[in-house]
């Protein structure tokens, strides 16, 4: 990320980055498709790791309240990772080909949550539904939690931005 955050995305090369980490170029595209993959890495792990939240949540908890839940612990879980994610986040909204991308990040959480929800037996529109929202509350609790103090749970933010959508969408 230094590369990217000290010369730009644009401007920085394949080579650059694999001398960077000590490898080749051959190796880098062992690893990678291309250079994007090195700022979404994680974002593979991600869906399955919420996916994998709903699934513990209590059996006979509702379609919203296990999304919610799932979406807490896995915030939880990234608490640390803090500025690392405020660097990546820099860097994608400073370059709009990697927008598209970080696009498709939220449609693979989206379709984790609403497969989780269709395999525990909600309506599959419902769970379309309420994948659209939570992905939508995540994104919001992120910048939230990214443009507040350095103590701030990402959690606690999730669950005030859960209820102010919920209290919106009660109009």
């Amino acid at each position: 990320m230094v590369l990217f955050e000290r010369q730009g995305f644009a401007k920085t090369t394949v080579p650059q980055i694999a001398a960077e980490a000590g490898l080749t170029t051959r190796t880098f595209f062992r690893h990678f498709s291309d250079k994007r993959d090195v700022l979404f890495l994680r974002d593979r792990e991600f869906p399955q790791a919420v996916s994998e939240f709903m699934e513990s949540a209590a059996p006979e908890s509702a379609g919203a309240a296990t999304v919610r839940a799932g979406l807490q612990a896995a915030c939880r879980g990234i608490q640390q990772w803090r500025q690392p994610i405020a660097r990546r986040r820099s860097i994608v909204r400073s370059e709009p080909a990697l927008h598209e991308r970080d696009l498709l990040r939220s449609h693979h959480l989206a379709r984790a949550i609403e497969e989780s929800l269709t395999q525990r037996g909600t309506d599959p529109r419902r769970a379309h539904a309420l994948a659209a929202i939570a992905v939508t509350c995540f994104d919001l609790a992120i910048d939230r939690w990214l443009e507040g103090p350095p103590d701030l749970p990402l959690d606690d933010v999730l669950v005030s931005v859960w209820d102010e959508v919920r209290d919106s969408m009660g109009e």
